[in-house]
């Protein structure tokens, strides 16, 4: 026989999230008999250090529709969407934390938002939040700064609840802290139907917060990185080439403009003040075409990476269900 066509598929990273999945999986549950949703539900164990995966294969046991996929150590939340991405099949994908702060209810809405509004991606947009001040103020900044960058009007870019068109999944590759700014790169590949729809944030009742004041760092540097890889990555000569050109040609201009000057004086002789190389603008100049021509070598070199990339995205897999 056939089998039925998944309609949903629900990716959940966890780490250390052993008291607040058997609660998810039941609420998740719940959600897909209630709108008769034929479901599925891939939890990403990103190296936790308690019985989260023992949870999950004894969660496994009553709920077939569970996959487990458990890393052999801590990787980070982009490597655990992308490996989840990956394994999805439903024709929506939702992602969600798992700390039971994203609502399971909403993913009726997100579905439908993605199935009959015909977005790409609906992002999810925590009006009200349970978090401090130290968390909602940086985020906030990031949002603005990012809206200002790539276009993209989110209220919370970097919200865990989202759902996805099934092509957009696979067609994105998300790595190293790229999370927070996956609407961006759905956009940068073309994906530009983005919308956004208020969510339920929910205290946390399970736990502590994964993520310190260093994502505040992190997520500036990678808001810098997609930007950049997003406008050059199939041509980085085309930034590092310009660049250098710049450089070079306005160094050689400086060189001969001093070089110039020393001959005319010297055929018509008129006294030199100072000689070439005792001058400021000699070694700027000689300091411009050395910088031009080592951006022009980058920007080879980066093109010859380009042609050659390792994948990115193999991760030890300790286990499997």
């Amino acid at each position: 026989m056939e089998e039925k066509k998944i309609d949903v598929s629900v990716v959940v990273p966890l780490l250390n999230e052993e008291e607040s999945l058997p609660e998810l999986v039941e609420w998740i549950n719940k959600v897909f008999v209630a709108e008769n949703i034929n479901g599925d539900l891939y939890l990403i164990d990103d190296g936790s250090t308690d019985n989260s995966w023992d949870i999950i294969v004894e969660l496994k046991k009553k709920f077939e529709w569970i996959h487990g996929i458990q890393f052999q150590r801590n990787y980070g939340k982009s490597a655990a969407l992308q490996v989840g991405f990956q394994a999805a099949e439903g024709e929506v994908v939702i992602t969600m934390d798992a700390d039971l702060q994203d609502s399971p209810d909403e993913i009726p809405e997100l579905r439908r938002m993605i199935l009959e509004e015909k977005y790409d991606i609906v992002s999810g947009w925590k009006e009200k939040r349970y978090d401090p001040l130290s968390k909602t103020i940086p985020t906030k900044i990031y949002n603005a700064a990012t809206t200002a960058l790539s276009g993209i009007k989110l209220h919370d870019m970097n919200c865990g609840l989202k759902a996805y068109r099934k092509n957009v999944v696979k067609a994105i590759e998300v790595y190293g802290e790229m999370h927070r700014y996956i609407p961006v790169i759905a956009k940068w590949n073309g994906f530009s139907k983005i919308g956004e729809k208020p969510v339920q944030h929910r205290a946390r009742k399970y736990g502590t917060t994964k993520f310190g004041l260093e994502r505040f760092i992190n997520g500036f540097l990678d808001l810098m990185s997609i930007t950049f890889v997003s406008r050059f990555k199939k041509a980085p000569m085309h930034f590092f080439g310009l660049l250098g050109t710049l450089s070079f040609m306005s160094g050689t201009l400086a060189a001969v403009w001093l070089l110039g000057e020393k001959v005319y004086l010297s055929i018509n002789r008129l006294p030199v003040k100072r000689e070439v190389v005792e001058q400021p603008l000699f070694y700027l100049a000689l300091t411009a075409v050395i910088i031009g021509c080592q951006m022009f070598m980058t920007g080879f070199i980066a093109e010859m990476v380009s042609l050659n990339q390792p994948n990115r995205n193999d991760y030890g897999i300790k286990g499997r269900i």
